[in-house]
């Protein structure tokens, strides 16, 4: 992290090369390095919350994809905010957005959606890798855009994390119920009078907003670890319509302030720590999984050898 690394530096000022677990982790002036990163402590905390339970619809409608596909957009939006001199954040919206608006209308079904994402992906790649090669400032703010910088969070940009994710909260709480029912069973939903469609291209919108949030923490390539991997652990250990999207917050907290406090000394980007700690967390979940699944086959199976081994 930069502005860590300069109250670091001194350490290895003496002209010995630090080893490699002490470039991954450094706790040296930790406490003064703490109180540089309030503002990113905050927007890890949004971030956490918003990715817990965006994640669970994107889980049960199914949409991982989609989010690799809305963020690649995302970044080319970002880049090209970049390198015009305008606001990252809002054109990290903007490309969102787009590409969210795109999958909504245009791949309804799950073949459709795919090939839409398909043909986003490379196109929101190309166009922010063009930008990011005409930009002539600093490569620290190209790499960040990729992997994530959140020491860099100033008061700004966390005004407009707070506010962006205040739209998100609040779209979900409007939608919640029906779009669970929707997610859960689009058939009988759709019987029953739930504007499926509707609630389908709102969903996608609240997800483009999602994605651009994650993009300015942990970067473009790695929002799948804010959206997607917390859910999936959670749903390994719980079918609850309540504990689901309440362990998929936690999850998300973890891996996300956890990852703010590992990477607080080192000069390392923050997504590395916040990736392993939600795959260790998921490893953890669908260990558990397993063995709950083990010890139900067994006890199913156990009454029905009483019999014939009484015999």
């Amino acid at each position: 992290m930069r502005a860590a690394t300069a109250l670091v530096a001194p350490v290895a000022g003496d002209g010995a090369d630090p080893g490699i677990w002490q470039q991954i982790f450094n706790f040296d002036n930790y406490g003064e390095l703490l109180a540089l990163v309030h503002n990113s402590l905050l927007a890890g905390a949004l971030l956490g919350l918003v990715g817990g339970l965006v994640g669970v619809f994107v889980i049960m409608r199914d949409l991982p994809f989609a989010v690799h596909g809305i963020s690649e957009l995302s970044f080319a939006g970002a880049a090209a905010a970049l390198l015009i001199g305008f606001n990252i954040v809002a054109g990290s919206i903007v490309g969102s957005l787009m590409a969210a608006t795109a999958i909504g209308l245009l791949g309804v079904r799950a073949r459709d959606r795919n090939s839409v994402i398909g043909i986003i992906m490379p196109f929101g790649l190309g166009l922010g890798v063009l930008c990011l090669s005409l930009y002539k400032g600093r490569a620290a703010n190209k790499f960040g855009i990729l992997t994530g910088q959140i020491v860099a969070v100033d008061t700004p940009q966390t005004a407009w994390l707070v506010g962006t994710s205040v739209v998100v909260l609040a779209a979900l709480a409007v939608v919640w119920r029906p779009l669970t029912f929707a997610s859960a069973d689009p058939d009988v939903a759709e019987s029953r009078g739930v504007p499926v469609r509707a609630l389908s291209l709102a969903f996608m919108l609240v997800l483009g907003l999602a994605v651009a949030l994650c993009v300015q923490i942990v970067g473009a390539l790695l929002v799948l670890a804010l959206l997607v991997t917390p859910a999936a652990a959670a749903a390994r250990v719980t079918a609850s319509p309540v504990l689901l999207p309440v362990l998929s917050v936690l999850f998300a907290l973890v891996a996300m302030e956890g990852g703010i406090l590992l990477a607080l000394g080192s000069s390392i980007p923050i997504s590395p720590y916040v990736t392993t700690l939600a795959f260790l967390i998921y490893l953890g979940c669908r260990l558990v999984g397993s063995r709950r699944a083990g010890y139900a086959t067994r006890a199913a199976i156990l009454p029905e050898r009483r019999p014939v081994a009484s015999r």
